[in-house]
């Protein structure tokens, strides 16, 4: 028998899941019905605490999270909006993780068109044969959330459909999910303790489907802001990248002159001004988040375990960076160059200059 292969990608109750016990034996604080943890320790599961060995996952002041956290108590789901890229859907997986045990339960808005993709299907080979029972209903992410009692992750709801948000707003509000098919008890599924929806939406796409303010009444919104402070985002990125490394099965050395100069160029071309405070040109195709430097610090770091023994090189930093800054704008470039030609040219530190020297790459 072939050795099983390990997971791409480990959701955070499987990479956190000594924090998640740590966290539950030491809560004293009382837990809700239907969560694993009070809102104090998933509060601490996010934010950190460093008395318990937990690590800190995510930049939010912890206000944000106390709201967000609080809000999936009540009767009202939560939406999470901001920029791509701030973490909206890490931070959702974190606290569904938190609370249920189960990030897994995820509803992507622009892939699904009809209400029986968002509520539940039928098993066509067992309704054929034995009619609509219960056994040939298939549970949408939705049904199960409710039928468990877990929290549904709804991501990117304004690429869903006004139908889709009308059904959403039918649970949000009657808590309740009728099957016409079935008779008696099967026909009627009420949500158990435990159940909320936590929704992302984009800001760049408020117009492509607009919520009803039905719907916005039944969600407590919470904007989630890119990170300000280079030292935090430099943090973030080394802390993201090694866990990436770590569930690729690589090991590289982190060199903190290359970290600092791939945040601070995304840093600045993302808010039109250089730590000094001048002025800049932003990227027209590129939003140069936090997540995208992420990838890139990954990538660099595959590039540099299977090419460089596990050492990242200046020299191809460049390289990677050009895959997301430069996109569908011819526009940028020009740009790109521009910054490169007035603040990187400029700047003393070898690591500076060892940058400024792939400028021809552009």
């Amino acid at each position: 028998m072939s050795k099983q292969k390990p997971l791409q990608r480990q959701p955070a109750e499987i990479y956190y899941r000594a924090e998640l016990a740590r966290l539950a034996k030491w809560d004293p604080h009382p837990v809700p019905p239907g969560w694993n943890l009070s809102p104090i320790a998933v509060e601490k599961f996010v934010l950190g605490d460093a008395d318990l060995d937990v690590q800190p996952k995510i930049v939010a002041d912890q206000g944000v999270i106390t709201r967000i956290v609080i809000g999936l108590l009540t009767d009202r789901g939560c939406l999470l909006v901001g920029e791509p890229g701030t973490a909206k859907s890490w931070l959702s997986e974190l606290i569904a993780a938190a609370i249920t045990g189960d990030s897994s339960l995820t509803v992507q808005g622009g892939a699904v068109s009809q209400v029986n993709q968002l509520l539940y299907s039928w098993n066509e080979a067992i309704v054929a044969s034995k009619g609509p029972v219960l056994e040939a209903l298939v549970p949408s992410p939705i049904y199960r959330g409710m039928r468990d009692g877990k929290i549904v992750r709804f991501e990117e709801v304004a690429r869903c459909p006004q139908p889709l948000q009308d059904a959403l707003l039918s649970i949000l509000s009657e808590r309740v999910i009728t099957v016409p098919e079935l008779s008696g008890e099967a026909g009627v599924l009420y949500a158990r303790a435990g159940f909320n929806v936590i929704a992302t939406s984009n800001s760049i796409d408020e117009g492509v489907n607009r919520m009803s303010a039905a719907l916005k009444r039944r969600m407590n919104f919470e904007i989630i802001p890119a990170i300000r402070s280079l030292e935090d985002e430099i943090d973030v990125v080394e802390r993201e990248t090694a866990r990436a490394n770590q569930q690729s099965g690589i090991e590289v050395n982190l060199d903190r002159e290359v970290i600092e100069v791939l945040v601070t160029i995304f840093h600045e071309l993302r808010n039109g001004q250089t730590l000094d405070g001048r002025s800049t040109d932003r990227l027209a195709g590129a939003t140069m988040s936090t997540a995208e430097a992420v990838g890139v610090a990954h990538a660099l770091s595959v590039h540099a375990f299977y090419y460089s023994e596990g050492q990242l090189d200046m020299r191809q930093l460049l390289h990677f960076i050009i895959g997301s800054a430069l996109k569908d704008q011819p526009e940028d470039r020009r740009r790109f160059r521009h910054y490169f030609d007035t603040e990187v040219a400029g700047r003393q530190a070898s690591h500076w200059q060892d940058a400024y020297a792939q400028r021809h790459l552009i």
